[in-house]
């Protein structure tokens, strides 16, 4: 059972966090556009960002800001324009956001984090920037996090948030999160916006390295499309107004506990990407196990989610094993193919490497039973692999392949 609870409040759940999300005249649509989100003190933080080559100027000042010191007050973020793409004026651009939010808040510019989603290749619109930034300012509260969740989004349907608490040395420890993406998603982080606030006390070190591990579990572990993008980041803060003793060893139950948590807020957070993948009407969950490593599994996993073939199968609701055996024979990991087993929901489609008679009606029901096009408790399709008798196991998390997709990627600039 899990060793805490979800709570209200996502990003300002944690004490000594305010948000604010407001409409500052950036998207055409006049839908909110500017999230801002507060540590009253000072907070250690980590980041992880895209892996790809061409970075927006958000990603490049982050982590050089990062690299100079692991702490920070505030985030910025602004939908509408990527600002990735456009040279030395969108870097001025960043900064220059950086600078207005530190002046208001009478902090120095380097403990300010900025992001930005939207169409590349366009510039932040600086004149509705500078006036957004003093608006978003007063509206800051510590219920605000809600609107700051609304303001990040693009092409969502659906914000997206979180808040967990547990206890540590007898006191509350909260963690909260929000984020966005719906297309452009694959592994090794894919056009999605993560902030994750937290009052713990940790060191520097670890919140960093307990991050990135929740990461490869959670964001890492989802795919939409097979795109990345050029702004993508998860940025996390945690300013110790919990009061509880500093956690500083990896290997601490504390240390565990807390990790465990972060994990969950972002599995979390990634499975709803995934549930709202553009066009999807289904969430797939892909269990694999029998590895001989976790990464292992997680890569079969992984490429399982990431198949187009598989993809639509489940969207023409059809139980297609042969598709998700030839993914898994793809991924690059050795196993023994007469070990292999496929279970879709609970449906045994292979056993011992050979196709087993089932009811492929009941089977494809079990697919349009999942599949409505709301956001139910039960809309996710589990299909559980086995590769073999080793250790390793691994989940990953996508979306079915829809004509609507291609449909709103089509429209996107037009």
């Amino acid at each position: 059972m899990a060793d805490w609870q979800k709570i209200s409040g996502s990003v300002t759940a944690p004490k000594g966090f305010r948000a604010a999300g407001i409409t500052a005249g950036l998207k055409p649509s006049g839908a909110p556009d500017l999230a801002l989100i507060v540590s009253d003190s000072e907070a250690i933080t980590a980041g992880v960002f895209t892996q790809v080559e061409v970075r927006a100027a958000c990603v490049k000042y982050c982590r050089k800001q990062l690299q100079k010191k692991a702490s920070s007050r505030a985030i910025l973020c602004n939908a509408g324009q990527a600002n990735a793409a456009t040279g030395e004026q969108g870097w001025q651009d960043a900064v220059e956001c950086a600078e207005l939010v530190a002046k208001e808040l009478n902090i120095t510019p380097q403990a300010v984090q900025v992001a930005s989603t939207g169409v590349i290749g366009q510039r932040i619109k600086m004149d509705a920037m500078r006036s957004g930034i003093p608006q978003v300012v007063a509206a800051l509260s510590a219920e605000g996090g809600d609107d700051a969740s609304k303001a990040i989004v693009t092409t969502d349907l659906v914000p997206k948030a979180i808040a967990l608490e547990t206890m540590i040395d007898d006191r509350s420890v909260r963690i909260g999160g929000i984020c966005k993406g719906s297309g452009m998603i694959h592994p090794n982080m894919a056009t999605m916006l993560g902030f994750v606030t937290c009052d713990a006390a940790v060191s520097t070190q670890l919140w960093q390295e307990m991050l990135s591990r929740a990461i490869d579990k959670s964001f890492n572990q989802i795919t939409v499309d097979g795109d990345t993008s050029t702004n993508d980041c998860v940025i996390a803060m945690a300013n110790g107004q919990s009061r509880t003793t500093a956690i500083t060893e990896a290997g601490s139950a504390n240390a565990k506990k807390l990790e465990a948590m972060l994990t969950e807020v972002c599995q979390h957070l990634a499975k709803s990407i995934a549930r709202d993948g553009e066009g999807a009407t289904c969430l797939m969950e892909i269990q694999v196990s029998g590895a001989i490593d976790d990464a292992s599994a997680r890569k079969i996993a992984r490429t399982i989610a990431g198949s187009s073939l598989t993809k639509s199968a489940i969207f023409g609701r059809d139980p297609n094993w042969g598709r998700i055996a030839a993914a898994a024979g793809r991924a690059g990991m050795s196993f023994n193919q007469d070990d292999l087993k496929i279970n879709l929901g609970d449906f045994q489609l292979m056993s011992e490497g050979q196709p087993l008679e089932f009811d492929r009606d009941a089977a494809s029901q079990y697919l349009k039973d999942r599949a409505d096009g709301e956001y139910l408790v039960d809309d996710t399709v589990l299909i559980a692999v086995s590769v073999g008798e080793g250790n390793g196991s691994g989940t990953a998390w996508g979306c079915d392949l829809s004509y609507d997709y291609v449909r709103i990627n089509a429209e996107y600039t037009t």
